[in-house]
């Protein structure tokens, strides 16, 4: 088997769970936008969390050319990517209980916010708590994970419940237990995992949701441009200043 042709097996794989959240996650990816809309509308402010990997589809949305202005990431130290040494310890510490609280309490977030906490597992105390205490503090949460884990994994956090029991929408991955898509002679382990691709898109698709929620309302949505076309940053500047308030990663 040539390297092309696993290749193309990936691409196959990643293009037919694209297809699937496509049809099968549309509506809630509706629902999802509406709530960003009206948290836009209204005043409030919208966060994105993910930890490891999750982190990544989190930051895709933050200062980003054709994104929403308004999106932050909420940063919880040592958990955000493999910058860290070990790199394990990221992963213990999506462990700690106790630890979400403390990054809630501490940031700007408050009633009648959104949160966007995305985790492949939904399994771990990190995401779990956070939702919790978001939804505790009055924040509409929206979730995305992969439902599977639900019914083929036991949660790692003391209640036995998983990301999606404490979510106001659930956006479901479709991602495979493992986060895998390929198997093939002389590999001995599962490989090519999709989970970034798909939930990267799902974000985007959300955000394009919310975008034209708020253009149907009337609203121009606070959308950036990029800096590296002419008039770029003359544009994100006055976007900043109008919206200065709900824009935390200028600080």
């Amino acid at each position: 088997m040539s390297e092309s042709k696993l290749a193309g097996q990936f691409f196959d794989a990643a293009i037919g769970l694209l297809e699937r959240v496509r049809d099968e996650e549309a509506a809630r990816i509706g629902e999802a936008g509406a709530v960003i809309a009206e948290a836009v509308a209204s005043g409030n402010r919208l966060f994105a969390f993910g930890a490891g990997h999750s982190s990544l589809p989190a930051q895709d949305v933050v200062y980003r050319a054709g994104g929403l202005a308004l999106m932050n990431f909420l940063a919880v130290p040592g958990t955000t990517g493999i910058d860290i040494m070990p790199a394990t310890l990221g992963s213990a510490l999506e462990r700690v209980d106790g630890l979400a609280g403390a990054v809630l309490d501490s940031s700007p977030a408050s009633d009648g916010d959104v949160l966007v906490i995305i985790s492949l597992s939904g399994r771990n105390a990190l995401p779990v708590e956070m939702a919790m205490n978001a939804r505790a503090i009055g924040l509409k949460v929206i979730g995305v994970t992969s439902v599977a884990y639900a019914t083929e994994t036991k949660s790692r956090h003391v209640s036995g419940t998983y990301l999606k029991d404490h979510c106001d929408i659930v956006l479901d991955s479709k991602i495979s237990v493992g986060d895998a898509e390929l198997t093939a002679d002389g590999i001995e382990a599962p490989f090519a995992p999709a989970s970034t691709v798909v939930t990267s898109a799902i974000m985007q698709a959300v955000m394009a949701a919310a975008a034209g929620e708020l253009a149907a309302r009337g609203l121009e949505p606070p959308m950036l441009r990029s800096g590296n076309v002419d008039g770029g940053h003359e544009w994100n500047g006055r976007v900043m200043q109008e919206y200065g308030d709900r824009i935390f990663f200028r600080h």
